[in-house]
């Protein structure tokens, strides 16, 4: 008797899209191919319950095609639950474009990219994200409205990323405040793990709060620039996880939190731009729980950029934007605290405060 092993890969393939864990009542998936320009690209719309599904769309070089799925399906359900836990008027929905953004992200690939979105009527709106520039954004408008994030100068909001920055610079010392009783990081030791545009905002306000700030991220060359520019340290170790530090702050992509690095993990604090943090959100979650770490939810901590993007549909100016933005400090401290009356995850108390309102709208309908 033979028996045949097949990878967790080979599985995938098998797995049918609707049995995909990600695939969680995702209203619709839209597959974009386009020979000419060579573009290669995914649409997630989650949902569209509490308005149009507005997120950005990311271009990245993906192992597999299976990956590509799998992310456009996380970081679609996550625009969910973002927009509607900080109370804006717009579902989830999320784009990937398959390839390197540095050697293969062209004008054309870009104008083919707007007319898919345009073919969806406004059910899905864009915007930046990573791989992604403002001048991008500005592209696709030419041909599609449903697109946010435009330059100033072209009446929209700009960039998001100092936005967001602010919004988890804000959930990070609400959940210091939560954690030591002050809101205060003054010589608090703060590992930021990726020095993107967001990450490298961050690291601005940490340090002129006086947070000792660490360093990391894939580009040596970035690294260099943020250190010198700060005055920070960069992490020259192997293992970031085992760490000594005060706060973690993932603020590259998702699933740092895994089996893998949770049980090494000696921070008191989770508080980064990452989307999707938790590999596994209800097992990661309920560890963190057990070890003691607070977990500041990643989707709510990052809102800031679509905050900033929603200005756009709604007309009001930055004074509302920094308001709103401001108020993620509140709402962290309302969830850290139901978590721990209700003895339930931070993920989950977050979770449930954004069903609800979902919930809440599907009954007017």
């Amino acid at each position: 008797m033979v028996t045949e092993i097949v990878s967790s890969t080979e599985l995938k393939k098998i797995a049918p899209v609707f049995g995909q864990l990600s695939f969680n009542d995702h209203e619709q998936i839209v597959f974009c191919n386009d020979k000419d320009t060579g573009l290669r690209a995914i649409i997630g719309i989650h949902s569209t319950v509490l308005g149009p599904a507005l997120g950005g769309t990311r271009m990245w070089n993906y192992a597999t095609e299976w990956d590509a799925l799998n992310d456009v399906l996380r970081l679609s359900r996550g625009m969910t639950f973002k927009s509607a836990i900080t109370g804006l008027n717009l579902g989830g929905g999320k784009a990937v474009i398959l390839g390197d953004a540095k050697t293969q992200k062209t004008p054309e690939l870009m104008l083919k990219f707007g007319e898919f979105v345009h073919s969806l009527g406004g059910k899905y709106i864009t915007a930046e994200d990573v791989g992604m520039t403002t001048a991008d954004m500005d592209l696709v408008r030419t041909v599609t409205p449903y697109v946010t994030g435009i330059s100033e100068d072209k009446g929209g909001a700009g960039n998001p990323s100092p936005i967001t920055a602010y919004g988890v610079f804000m959930g990070m010392k609400a959940a210091a405040k939560y954690t030591y009783g002050s809101d205060v990081l003054e010589d608090k030791v703060v590992f930021v793990q990726g020095i993107g545009n967001v990450g490298e905002a961050l690291v601005e306000h940490l340090t002129n709060e006086g947070a000792k700030v660490v360093i990391s991220d894939i580009s040596r060359e970035r690294l260099e620039e943020v250190r010198d520019k700060y005055h920070v340290a960069i992490y020259e170790g192997d293992n970031l996880y085992a760490e000594a530090m005060d706060i973690y702050a993932p603020c590259a992509l998702g699933a740092t939190i895994n089996d893998e690095t949770i049980y090494q993990l000696k921070a008191k604090i989770i508080a980064g731009a990452a989307n999707n943090q938790l590999a596994d959100e209800t097992t990661h979650g309920k560890i963190l729980r057990e070890k003691g770490i607070v977990y500041a939810p990643d989707f709510l901590i990052n809102a800031g950029g679509i905050i900033n993007v929603y200005a756009e549909l709604e007309n009001y100016g930055r004074q509302e934007i920094i308001r709103k933005t401001e108020n993620i400090y509140n709402t962290t401290l309302e969830i850290l605290s139901r978590a721990e009356n209700q003895n339930i995850t931070s993920h989950q108390a977050a979770f449930e405060i954004a069903q609800a309102r979902i919930d809440g709208r599907k009954k007017e309908k």
